[in-house]
């Protein structure tokens, strides 16, 4: 069963249904005078040109990925290559 926050693959979803969600804390935190961050990765190229065990060692030793941001990330790269034709 796929998480009820993910768009991609699901019947009358597409990126806006993932960005307005997203658009709208953000909005209300400014409202509420509070700090919001947002870090967006694009892994596509990464995939091919680091090593994933260097760039895991990396997002933990300089930016502080932990825990569960390390977890995930492990398991995206995990058996996956990338091919550019």
């Amino acid at each position: 069963m796929m998480p009820t926050n993910q768009s991609a693959y699901r019947k009358f979803h597409s990126s806006k249904t993932t960005l307005l969600p997203l658009y709208n804390d953000l909005l209300v935190a400014t409202d509420r005078g509070q700090v919001s961050g947002l870090c967006l990765l694009d892994l596509t190229a990464v995939l091919d040109t680091v090593d994933h065990e260097l760039l895991l060692l990396r997002l933990n030793r300089t930016f502080g990925f932990r825990n569960q941001a390390i977890e995930w990330l492990k398991s995206y790269l995990s058996g996956r290559s990338y091919c550019v034709i």
